[in-house]
């Protein structure tokens, strides 16, 4: 079984919330990208989504947009990141991985050459942020043949009829966006949220994770009473774009996340 369908199955039958954690993969480098995968699992981060630097990520906000900058300045590719999880994997880290991408870079790898070095890599799960259903038809095919769970989003604005259409296309888990607009730290929850989580509940049985925005260990824990997992991507980016030089970064951020996912963990108790 997939390792996202295993992981949120197991959180189900625990009564517990799940905590995903964005990175940008190669910020500050590669090296700090795997410490600080294996960090996060150890504090007990559920789900670790990768972003694959790109040069013109137009849904993320000025700190995730400065995490691929420096992702690609590092020499990260998308197949550098590729042999990062493959090592990961045989070094025996068992979290559930799904790659924040834009298109044109599996595009560009090729579509079955990257299904093919994601499924033997290790990769779980695929958020391609600017591929719309209706034109993901060879993309969902691909994913299927080869056990990759294709997540896509649902945004504040994103009409019924059309969450439901997006549901039948999605696996793995629902990517609700809390908020309009990029990613980005906020002060406050969407007070919306928890409405329209239960929208998409009416279209689908998979888990809804809830992102874009949430910074804290409070807002996790609010976002935790409304959905079965909560993302938390630019607070963490944050983070590590002021101290990606400490030597002991890995430490720093376990205990920074690791707050958080006790937030997460406790409201789902």
């Amino acid at each position: 079984m997939n390792r996202i369908d295993s992981k949120f199955r197991a959180l189900r039958a625990s009564r517990q919330k799940g905590f995903i954690a964005y990175i940008g993969a190669g910020d500050p480098n590669l090296k700090a990208t795997a410490a600080l995968a294996r960090e996060f699992e150890r504090v007990g981060v559920d789900v670790l989504e990768l972003g694959v630097p790109f040069s013109d990520p137009l849904a993320d906000g000025v700190v995730n947009q400065l995490a691929a900058e420096r992702g690609l300045r590092s020499g990260t590719t998308l197949h550098k990141v590729l042999k990062m999880v493959a090592a990961l994997r045989r070094s025996g880290c068992k979290v559930p991985i799904v790659f924040y991408v834009y298109y044109n870079v599996v595009h560009h790898y090729g579509l079955k050459n990257f299904v093919r070095d994601a499924v033997a890599a290790g990769v779980d799960g695929v958020l391609a942020l600017d591929l719309p259903p209706e034109e993901a038809e060879a993309y969902e095919a691909a994913m299927k043949h080869g056990g990759v769970r294709p997540i896509y989003l649902v945004a504040p604005t994103t009409p019924p009829a059309r969450i439901g259409k997006i549901a039948r296309h999605a696996s793995g888990f629902i990517y609700y966006v809390s908020r309009e607009g990029v990613t980005g730290m906020q002060k406050k929850l969407a007070p919306a949220a928890t409405k329209h989580v239960a929208t998409i509940r009416k279209h689908s049985k998979l888990p809804v994770a809830i992102g874009f925005g949430i910074s804290n260990p409070a807002q996790a824990c609010a976002a935790a009473q409304a959905a079965d997992a909560v993302v938390v991507g630019s607070a963490i980016v944050n983070q590590i774009a002021k101290h990606g030089t400490d030597r002991q970064l890995a430490a720093r951020m376990g205990r920074f996340v690791g707050a958080m996912v006790r937030a997460v963990k406790k409201e789902g108790r």
